[in-house]
Protein backbone atom coordinates (compact mmCIF):
# COMPACT_ATOMS: atom_id res chain seq x y z
CA UNK A 1 0.00 0.00 0.00
CA UNK A 2 1.34 3.57 -0.85
CA UNK A 3 0.90 5.63 1.92
CA UNK A 4 0.76 9.73 1.51
CA UNK A 5 1.13 11.97 4.85
CA UNK A 6 -2.62 12.54 4.87
CA UNK A 7 -3.29 8.87 4.42
CA UNK A 8 -1.23 8.33 6.95
CA UNK A 9 -3.01 10.90 9.38
CA UNK A 10 -6.36 9.07 8.92
CA UNK A 11 -5.19 6.02 9.34
CA UNK A 12 -3.68 6.72 12.62
CA UNK A 13 -6.56 8.44 13.77
CA UNK A 14 -8.88 5.83 12.53
CA UNK A 15 -6.41 2.78 14.35
CA UNK A 16 -6.97 4.73 18.01
CA UNK A 17 -10.72 5.11 17.78
CA UNK A 18 -10.96 1.49 16.87
CA UNK A 19 -8.27 0.69 19.61
CA UNK A 20 -10.42 2.76 22.48
CA UNK A 21 -12.03 -0.04 23.86
CA UNK A 22 -8.43 -1.58 24.55
CA UNK A 23 -6.88 1.50 25.90
CA UNK A 24 -10.03 2.54 27.73
CA UNK A 25 -10.26 -1.45 29.43
CA UNK A 26 -6.66 -1.19 30.20
CA UNK A 27 -6.70 2.25 32.13
CA UNK A 28 -10.27 1.33 33.91
CA UNK A 29 -8.47 -2.10 35.22
CA UNK A 30 -6.72 0.35 37.24
CA UNK A 31 -9.04 2.45 38.02
CA UNK A 32 -11.49 -0.50 39.16
CA UNK A 33 -8.81 -2.28 40.74
CA UNK A 34 -8.10 -3.27 43.98
CA UNK A 35 -9.11 -6.57 46.08
CA UNK A 36 -8.15 -10.07 45.32
CA UNK A 37 -5.37 -10.43 43.19
CA UNK A 38 -6.80 -12.49 39.75
CA UNK A 39 -3.61 -15.24 40.68
CA UNK A 40 -5.22 -15.29 44.14
CA UNK A 41 -1.63 -14.76 45.75
CA UNK A 42 -0.16 -17.77 44.71
CA UNK A 43 3.49 -18.16 44.18
CA UNK A 44 5.97 -20.82 42.01
CA UNK A 45 8.43 -23.59 43.81
CA UNK A 46 10.73 -20.67 43.84
CA UNK A 47 8.38 -18.09 45.59
CA UNK A 48 7.40 -15.57 42.90
CA UNK A 49 3.80 -14.53 42.48
CA UNK A 50 2.15 -15.82 39.59
CA UNK A 51 1.17 -12.28 38.41
CA UNK A 52 1.55 -10.24 41.37
CA UNK A 53 -1.00 -7.83 43.09
CA UNK A 54 -1.58 -5.35 40.18
CA UNK A 55 -3.85 -7.14 38.34
CA UNK A 56 -7.35 -7.67 40.17
CA UNK A 57 -10.65 -9.29 39.66
CA UNK A 58 -12.57 -5.94 39.91
CA UNK A 59 -10.10 -4.80 37.18
CA UNK A 60 -10.36 -7.01 34.84
CA UNK A 61 -14.14 -7.45 34.87
CA UNK A 62 -14.47 -3.37 36.01
CA UNK A 63 -11.93 -2.57 32.91
CA UNK A 64 -14.08 -5.56 30.46
CA UNK A 65 -17.34 -3.80 31.22
CA UNK A 66 -16.23 -0.23 30.49
CA UNK A 67 -14.29 -1.40 27.59
CA UNK A 68 -17.28 -3.48 26.41
CA UNK A 69 -19.60 -0.35 26.52
CA UNK A 70 -16.94 1.92 24.97
CA UNK A 71 -17.50 -0.82 22.36
CA UNK A 72 -21.27 -0.55 22.04
CA UNK A 73 -21.05 3.29 21.64
CA UNK A 74 -18.64 3.11 18.84
CA UNK A 75 -20.57 0.45 16.91
CA UNK A 76 -23.64 2.68 17.11
CA UNK A 77 -21.99 5.64 15.84
CA UNK A 78 -20.36 3.53 13.22
CA UNK A 79 -23.54 3.78 10.41
CA UNK A 80 -23.10 7.30 10.70
CA UNK A 81 -19.26 7.46 10.78
CA UNK A 82 -19.05 5.71 7.92
CA UNK A 83 -21.80 7.53 5.93
CA UNK A 84 -20.14 10.93 6.55
CA UNK A 85 -16.55 9.68 5.87
CA UNK A 86 -16.65 6.74 4.63
CA UNK A 87 -14.44 7.11 1.85
CA UNK A 88 -11.40 8.28 4.46
CA UNK A 89 -11.85 5.04 6.75
CA UNK A 90 -9.27 2.66 5.67
CA UNK A 91 -9.20 0.51 9.11
CA UNK A 92 -12.08 -1.72 11.09
CA UNK A 93 -14.56 0.24 12.35
CA UNK A 94 -17.55 -1.41 14.01
CA UNK A 95 -21.01 -1.13 12.89
CA UNK A 96 -24.16 -2.03 14.71
CA UNK A 97 -24.05 -2.23 18.50
CA UNK A 98 -23.91 -5.95 18.67
CA UNK A 99 -20.54 -5.64 16.58
CA UNK A 100 -19.61 -2.79 18.70
CA UNK A 101 -20.29 -4.94 21.79
CA UNK A 102 -18.64 -7.90 20.71
CA UNK A 103 -15.61 -5.69 19.08
CA UNK A 104 -15.03 -3.97 22.31
CA UNK A 105 -15.76 -7.05 24.69
CA UNK A 106 -12.72 -8.77 22.65
CA UNK A 107 -10.14 -5.63 22.74
CA UNK A 108 -11.07 -4.86 26.22
CA UNK A 109 -10.66 -8.46 28.02
CA UNK A 110 -7.61 -9.14 25.57
CA UNK A 111 -5.99 -5.94 26.48
CA UNK A 112 -6.33 -6.74 30.15
CA UNK A 113 -5.22 -10.31 29.31
CA UNK A 114 -2.49 -9.48 27.88
CA UNK A 115 -1.62 -6.95 30.82
CA UNK A 116 -1.58 -9.71 33.22
CA UNK A 117 0.39 -12.31 30.61
CA UNK A 118 3.29 -9.34 30.68
CA UNK A 119 2.94 -9.68 34.41
CA UNK A 120 2.94 -13.62 34.52
CA UNK A 121 6.24 -13.40 31.95
CA UNK A 122 7.61 -10.38 34.09
CA UNK A 123 7.28 -12.56 37.40
CA UNK A 124 9.16 -15.30 35.21
CA UNK A 125 11.96 -12.94 33.80
CA UNK A 126 12.31 -12.19 37.35
CA UNK A 127 11.39 -8.59 37.00
CA UNK A 128 9.65 -7.16 40.52
CA UNK A 129 6.27 -5.18 39.98
CA UNK A 130 6.90 -1.63 38.89
CA UNK A 131 10.52 -2.53 37.61
CA UNK A 132 10.77 -1.81 33.36
CA UNK A 133 10.56 -4.24 30.67
CA UNK A 134 11.04 -2.23 27.66
CA UNK A 135 8.01 -2.76 24.64
CA UNK A 136 6.85 -5.23 26.78
CA UNK A 137 5.29 -3.29 29.31
CA UNK A 138 4.52 -0.98 26.32
CA UNK A 139 2.48 -3.43 23.69
CA UNK A 140 1.26 -6.62 25.78
CA UNK A 141 -1.76 -5.33 26.16
CA UNK A 142 -2.20 -4.39 22.99
CA UNK A 143 -0.48 -7.85 21.22
CA UNK A 144 -3.31 -9.91 23.10
CA UNK A 145 -6.14 -7.27 22.16
CA UNK A 146 -5.61 -7.77 18.40
CA UNK A 147 -5.25 -11.27 18.88
CA UNK A 148 -8.31 -11.64 20.54
CA UNK A 149 -10.04 -8.95 18.34
CA UNK A 150 -8.43 -10.97 15.12
CA UNK A 151 -11.10 -13.60 15.54
CA UNK A 152 -13.66 -11.37 14.17
CA UNK A 153 -12.14 -8.33 12.24
CA UNK A 154 -9.03 -8.67 9.91
CA UNK A 155 -5.88 -6.37 10.84
CA UNK A 156 -3.28 -5.55 7.87
CA UNK A 157 0.23 -5.22 8.88
CA UNK A 158 0.23 -1.52 8.52
CA UNK A 159 -2.56 -1.27 10.76
CA UNK A 160 -0.98 -3.41 13.29
CA UNK A 161 2.52 -1.73 12.54
CA UNK A 162 0.80 1.44 12.99
CA UNK A 163 -1.06 0.08 16.27
CA UNK A 164 2.46 -0.87 18.28
CA UNK A 165 4.01 2.79 17.14
CA UNK A 166 1.38 4.83 18.35
CA UNK A 167 0.81 2.60 21.34
CA UNK A 168 4.25 3.04 22.41
CA UNK A 169 4.56 6.86 21.60
CA UNK A 170 1.52 7.41 24.09
CA UNK A 171 2.71 4.91 26.35
CA UNK A 172 5.78 7.15 26.78
CA UNK A 173 4.05 10.33 26.87
CA UNK A 174 1.32 9.36 29.44
CA UNK A 175 3.54 7.86 31.64
CA UNK A 176 6.05 10.86 31.48
CA UNK A 177 3.28 13.14 31.93
CA UNK A 178 2.52 11.41 35.14
CA UNK A 179 5.90 11.10 36.51
CA UNK A 180 5.77 15.48 36.10
CA UNK A 181 2.97 15.79 37.58
CA UNK A 182 3.98 13.15 40.47
CA UNK A 183 1.03 10.62 39.89
CA UNK A 184 4.13 7.92 39.29
CA UNK A 185 7.44 7.05 40.71
CA UNK A 186 8.94 6.47 37.18
CA UNK A 187 8.67 7.79 34.53
CA UNK A 188 8.08 4.27 32.00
Amino acid sequence: MNLDFSMLAIMCVTILYFLLPAYISNSGGLIFGGGVPVDFEKSDSNGNRWIGDGVTWKGLIGGTLLGTLVGAIQGYFGPDLLTLYGEYIITPIAVGVLNGVLIGFLLAFGALVGDAAGSFLKRRLGIGRGKPAPILDQIDFLVVALLFASLVVSFSIEFIVIAIILTIIIHLIANTGAYLLGIKDVWY
